[in-house]
């Protein structure tokens, strides 16, 4: 393999402090800055946003969501203002 192989809870650690989206088995979907991640992917959010069915259902200030609900967590692309 000439590609470095990456294991997912380093990339997961790396990306605290930036903005993800995490999506539950529920469907649920909650937006906000991951300010925590363990190996079981419990996450905590800081200036979470629920959404469901694709529209705004609540503002939290922080959520913590346990890993076992988890399908999967995508980490938002830094948005840089010229």
């Amino acid at each position: 393999m000439s590609e470095k192989s990456r294991k997912p809870l380093n990339t997961l650690q790396k990306a605290i402090n930036k903005p993800v989206i995490v999506r539950l088995k529920s469907e649920l979907e909650y937006r906000g800055t991951m300010s925590n991640v363990d190996a079981y992917m419990n996450v905590i959010l800081t200036d979470a946003e629920e959404y469901d069915g694709g529209s705004l259902s609540a503002n939290f200030g922080k959520v913590v969501i346990r890993g076992n609900n988890v399908i999967f967590i995508k980490i938002q692309p830094d948005i840089k203002v010229i």
